[in-house]
């Protein structure tokens, strides 16, 4: 099954790397769990509410400078935050990354603080 971008999720990309679209993008047509953005850049101001809720430990979030997005999944037009499907997402979004020869980093694979939602690119490669 073929998912597409809805105009809320296009607009959240606003400013974030092309790169890191391009591999949104890709992931899309490709995930067999859909999905919308719920993030993409960020302004410092948001970020430190984030911090102060709890909700992020960096005020140098990835989000500030557009090299991060944040997702939710997607059931029956739902959103639902069930840690397997975002499995599944980021197994999209790595082989749409491979094919793209842009390097993410997931934040599920974090050791500390994992966060399934998010995908950014990797510092290595997107100072």
């Amino acid at each position: 099954m073929s998912f597409r971008l809805s105009t809320r999720s296009r607009a959240r990309l606003k400013g974030v790397n092309p790169a890191l679209v391009a591999v949104v993008e890709a992931a899309i047509a490709r995930t067999p769990v859909d999905f919308m953005i719920t993030e993409g850049l960020r302004t410092a101001d948001r970020q430190a509410a984030l911090v102060k809720a709890g909700a992020s430990r960096t005020l140098k979030s990835r989000h500030l400078t557009g090299h991060a997005v944040d997702v939710a999944a997607l059931v029956d037009g739902q959103v639902r935050w069930d840690w397997p499907l975002y499995g599944r997402i980021a197994a999209a979004f790595k082989a749409a990354a491979l094919d793209l020869k842009t390097p993410i980093v997931w934040g599920g694979d974090w050791k500390n603080l994992r966060d399934g939602p998010h995908f950014e690119l990797d510092r290595k490669f997107f100072p």
